[in-house]
């Protein structure tokens, strides 16, 4: 059983960057696939990113797409989240989730129910 624990959040101006981490606690993310989430105040839940099983593909939501690269390193230990060109809109607590279900279709795992292990979450938050 994996733990994903993130790490990286805080504050930046807009037009920043900041890169988030997930590492893999009790485990690796080996046979697993990874996603970010992220939920403003007063908000539902959104998808951002997730890598597919052990980086065999990637899928993002079209409102980060450019802007925000998810990445795995070479140990599968840790997940990455780069976001570039930040806006205010994207001041969120944003989690970090792993699934062990395989299906075919990206789509699955843009929703927040295929993910079994969730992180505690990391704020960020963009100042205008």
């Amino acid at each position: 059983q994996v733990q994903p624990v993130e790490s990286g959040g805080g504050l930046v101006q807009a037009g920043g960057s900041l890169r988030l981490s997930c590492a893999a606690s009790g485990s690796n993310f080996g046979g697993y696939s990874v996603g970010w989430f992220r939920q403003a105040p007063g908000k539902d839940r959104e998808f951002g990113a997730a890598i597919r099983f052990s980086g065999s593909s990637t899928v993002y939501s079209d409102s980060l797409k450019g802007r925000f690269t998810i990445s795995m390193d070479n140990a599968k230990k840790t997940v990455y989240l780069q976001m570039n060109n930040l806006k205010p809109e994207d001041t969120a607590v944003y989690y970090c989730a792993a699934s062990d279900k395989y299906y075919s279709s990206n789509n699955y795992y843009t929703v927040a129910e295929t993910y079994r292990y969730w992180g505690q979450g990391t704020q960020v938050t963009v100042s205008s």
